[in-house]
């Protein structure tokens, strides 16, 4: 059995590592829809902490997104040399801040954010709790597109725009590399940095569902008046249960910044916050491999509907915005697939049957 497991991850791994050589064959474009695929696959595994584990509704996860994103443009872009003198003198070069240096940054500012949303809502359960996650995703957005004045923070609706690729260990990702006369392309190289930073936090995931804390979570998720009378510190629990996931949030923001090289508030609005939940539920909630599922084809399916919605708006000779099909094509297939499997595509085992085995 063993053996067996072995040979799947192997298999799994090289079909991985050669997946976008294969598909750069086709155009940049599909390896670019592979690397945002993998970094909702991060997101996804971040509120899978929250909403999978805990059991606690967070509608304003793109918050932590945000964070991250704006933490990487900020440190990486010419916007606060250009705006403050100060900073100007201090950074004559240009602050070209370390990715080791930014990542770690962005995952404490982002727990941070995680806990500050956490711990006014720690009474909370349910719709009330979406209502305020939702309106804390809000805010945030709101403050991005309004901190322009009277001191330019985050350039507003504008946005910041020349942020620096990423760099690591001397390799430019924003070029493409040859080697051994073969050239590598930049999205390539961005999708096995991704490819790598999922592969962490899967493992990371994993470790935690099966430790005391993960226990612990899930407790809380059945039955939070149980998990208390058996000792269990409720509180702490849902505050590091905010906190992890929307570090993964804020690691997965950076990594964005980097990727896009332009960031602004309206790549962070609620419909994002939909989405992401909506992969952890169609996948199958509190399951790592239905988790990922969902978010590949969340990711990748209006990107596939692309050319359904094409054809379709010129029989209609254009009266169907081809945006808007795409959309409702895809919210019709979710609504299929929670009918028919209305616990997800890959769902886990039951709700209790995970803490059976506990002693």
């Amino acid at each position: 059995m063993k053996n067996n497991k072995t040979l799947q991850f192997i298999l799994v791994g090289l079909a991985l590592i050669v997946l976008p050589l294969i598909l750069q064959g086709f155009g940049n474009a599909w390896v670019r829809i592979a690397d945002m695929a993998l970094l909702y696959i991060l997101l996804a595994l971040g509120l899978n902490i929250v909403v999978g584990y805990a059991g606690l509704l967070d509608l304003g996860y793109v918050a932590f997104f945000a964070v991250g994103a704006y933490l990487y443009g900020l440190l990486s872009s010419p916007h606060l040399i250009d705006t403050f003198p100060a900073i100007a003198a201090m950074f004559p070069d240009g602050m070209h801040m370390s990715l080791l240096l930014i990542v770690p940054l962005a995952a404490l500012l982002a727990g941070v954010a995680g806990v500050l949303l956490g711990a006014p809502t720690l009474k909370l359960r349910g719709d009330y709790l979406a209502i305020v996650t939702l309106g804390f995703g809000e805010i945030i957005r709101v403050f991005m597109n309004n901190l322009d004045h009277p001191v330019n923070i985050t350039n507003g609706p504008k946005g910041i725009d020349q942020i620096d690729s990423i760099h690591l260990f001397g390799l430019n990702f924003g070029k493409k590399l040859e080697l051994f006369g073969f050239e590598i392309a930049s999205v390539t190289l961005y999708f096995y940095l991704f490819l790598a930073l999922v592969i962490g936090v899967v493992v990371i995931s994993h470790r935690i569902e099966n430790s005391r804390i993960g226990r612990a979570w899930m407790a809380i998720r059945e039955d939070e008046i149980a998990a208390k009378a058996m000792g269990i510190n409720t509180r702490n629990m849902k505050l590091l249960a905010f906190g992890m996931g929307a570090s993964f949030g804020g690691i997965s923001g950076s990594m964005f910044a980097g990727f896009q090289g332009f960031i602004s508030p309206e790549s962070f609005s609620l419909l994002e916050s939909v989405m992401i939940v909506a992969m952890v539920v169609l996948g199958g909630i509190g399951h790592l491999p239905g988790v990922i599922l969902g978010a590949v084809l969340l990711s990748a399916l209006p990107e596939v509907l692309r050319y359904v919605a094409g054809p379709l708006q010129a029989m209609t000779d254009g009266r169907l915005d081809a945006s808007i099909l795409r959309q409702l094509l895809t919210a019709l297939a979710m609504i299929i697939v929670m009918l028919v499997r209305p616990r997800g595509l890959w769902p886990t085992s039951e709700h209790g049957k995970s803490l059976q085995h506990v002693k």
